[in-house]
């Protein structure tokens, strides 16, 4: 069988064991970065996270990562203790400590901070919150095209836990790549709570058919920024695009299929459930779009 890859699968840099990584306002080597074991986000996920890629020296669409996270953590009242520019200094200040200048990955995460005891009501993160940058030298490395399952997990209703969140919470999201992976693909294949084709549970979802580009109706996924280029580029460039509902016997007939996310901007799908998606290579729709989309970055990080 072959090998398993993952859409954040990247070349090995010895760089990486170097690292300086910020952590509440300190940039301390990687052996030294530690978070305490009463951090409500290792005790209960309770916390929000931005991934960014820094190319020619520039995050790429930046403000628009920014706003998402100032807007998560409204949606979970965190007080991030920091301005917008506090917050991008913070990430320039580690950027300019690692002298990075491309081909880099940026975790940004904020938790509620340190709880006085190890129960959930938020009202015990009496300090905080915890803020922690993690840079890496990182670039794509992705041998094949990705093999998608179908997996029983859904992404979850607005009411219980809302998908557009970007929240450390992602058990739903790995236990869906378990079942994948159980199924001898790579990732996993989600549906919404109608049975309609959503999203994977790491990336944003998109077929080709006929030469239409369709993806979900973004009711039920996480409001992705490469997800949102895609679809402005489609627009801009005379590709017929929709965000629609569509079912899986719709998926199986397409003449291609591709993911997009910010680390690996948009990903090809070789097969779905076992199912061939065209001739299993990357299509002419994604490949259009993936230079399209690198053009896009090239403008916005002259």
């Amino acid at each position: 069988m072959t090998e398993n890859v993952t859409t954040h699968q990247a070349e090995q840099d010895a760089r990486n064991e170097a690292i300086k990584i910020y952590v509440n306002g300190r940039i301390v080597p990687r052996a030294e970065a530690q978070i305490s074991v009463y951090d409500s986000g290792f005790m209960l996920g309770d916390g929000i996270w931005e991934g960014l890629r820094l190319y020619n020296g520039k995050w790429a669409f930046l403000d628009d990562h920014i706003d998402r996270l100032f807007e998560a953590a409204k949606a979970i009242d965190l007080d991030i203790g920091l301005d917008k520019a506090g917050v991008i200094g913070a990430l320039e200040n580690t950027r300019i400590a690692n002298e990075m200048k491309h081909d880099v990955h940026a975790r940004l995460m904020v938790t509620r901070g340190v709880k006085i005891r190890p129960f959930q009501h938020p009202s015990l993160s009496r300090s905080g919150p915890t803020i922690v940058i993690i840079m890496e030298h990182s670039r794509p490395s992705l041998p094949r095209p990705i093999r998608l399952a179908t997996v029983p997990h859904l992404r979850g209703l607005p009411m219980t836990q809302d998908p557009k969140l970007n929240s450390h919470s992602k058990l739903n999201c790995i236990l869906a790549c378990i079942a994948a992976e159980k199924a001898g693909a790579d990732e996993a294949l989600m549906l919404d709570v109608h049975g309609f084709v959503n999203t994977t549970n790491a990336c944003n979802f998109f077929i080709v058919r006929k030469g239409e580009v369709w993806t979900s109706t973004g009711d039920y996924c996480m409001n992705g920024i490469t997800r949102q280029n895609v679809i402005n580029l489609c627009r801009a460039n005379g590709i017929p695009v929709f965000e629609r509902n569509f079912s899986l016997v719709d998926t199986y007939g397409a003449d291609e299929a591709f993911l997009t996310g910010t680390f690996g901007a948009q990903t090809p799908v070789s097969q779905i459930d076992g199912r061939s998606i065209g001739d299993g290579k990357m299509g002419p729709v994604t490949g259009q779009l993936r230079q399209l989309y690198k053009q896009l970055v090239d403008r916005e990080t002259a």
